[in-house]
């Protein structure tokens, strides 16, 4: 079977990097307001970071990182928690210029992943009585892909590859580009790479080609649960049937999912998961 890495953890190294980029993007010359406004740098406060909605929270490595040396966080949830409107997700405490000027990038990001998380939420509650895996995909937001992957990790989704480093998945384009089924896989044996091989198929006869030529998964996209269920069974009946990675694609929503996690495949991978979360809304508060 092909799997991948998943993306439990973030790096801190990458964490602090990428805050740094957001914080200049905000403030290239400083936060002038509160520059103009706070008139002694070193004065105290406390806010409180707020759910105002229902959502699946995932935040924890960024929130440890993202105030400075000087604040202290103290959360009230793991990744992964379920939290209704009005739940205090942390409380922050230190100097207001830190508090003020690292707010809004904070909350931009806390709000995009809680988005992801509860929407790989809903589809992993659908999916996992029936052993799918619900995969994500590189439909990310340019910049931002480690942290959406670790959202869809958290919430109890899977990652697919990270990158195109990471694994072989022949598309579409690639086989126009060598020249079919048979010679793109064949290519990418010769490469030696010692990576599995997936093949995107949306047709049974690429379907057929493909498991003569010995690949390892097949990605079934754009296929309807009758089709899909016919796929499964003939590649289960064919050599190394059993051990063949099986996922399917293609505009499968919320609604149609019941229809396709009953057809027999290992796994289901959901672009809207990263590319159409809505952000969740969450808020922080001044209480002193």
């Amino acid at each position: 079977m092909i799997s991948y890495p998943q993306l439990k953890h973030l790096p801190e190294a990458y964490v602090k990097a990428k805050l740094a980029d957001f914080l200049h993007e905000d403030l290239p010359e400083g936060d002038i307001t509160t520059r103009s406004t706070v008139s002694d740098g070193n004065k105290v406060g406390q806010g409180e970071i707020i759910a105002a909605e229902e959502m699946v929270f995932v935040g924890v490595e960024l929130l440890t990182r993202c105030f400075g040396e000087a604040c202290t966080v103290q959360l009230n949830f793991g990744d992964g928690a379920a939290l209704k409107g009005g739940e205090v997700i942390a409380s922050v405490s230190g100097p207001f210029v830190d508090l003020l000027t690292r707010e809004r990038v904070v909350l931009n990001l806390l709000q995009r992943l809680a988005g992801i998380a509860t929407l790989t939420a809903k589809f992993v509650k659908i999916a996992r009585p029936h052993r799918v895996k619900i995969l994500d995909t590189r439909k990310t937001t340019p910049g931002l892909r480690l942290f959406e992957k670790y959202a869809v990790a958290a919430a109890g989704g899977h990652n697919h590859r990270l990158d195109l480093s990471s694994g072989i998945l022949i598309k579409d384009n690639h086989l126009r580009s060598a020249g079919g089924v048979t010679r793109a896989v064949e290519n990418c044996r010769k490469a030696r790479t010692d990576l599995p091989i997936e093949l995107e198929v949306d047709t049974f006869d690429q379907l057929r080609e493909g498991l003569t030529a010995g690949v390892d998964g097949v990605l079934l996209d754009n296929m309807s649960p009758g089709e899909i269920v016919n796929a499964v069974q003939l590649i289960r009946n064919s050599e190394r049937g059993d051990s063949i990675f099986i996922e399917a694609s293609g505009g499968i929503t919320l609604a149609t999912l019941a229809d396709y996690v009953v057809t027999g495949v290992d796994a289901i991978s959901v672009g809207a998961l990263t590319h159409s979360a809505g952000s969740r809304d969450i808020r922080m508060e001044f209480i002193q």
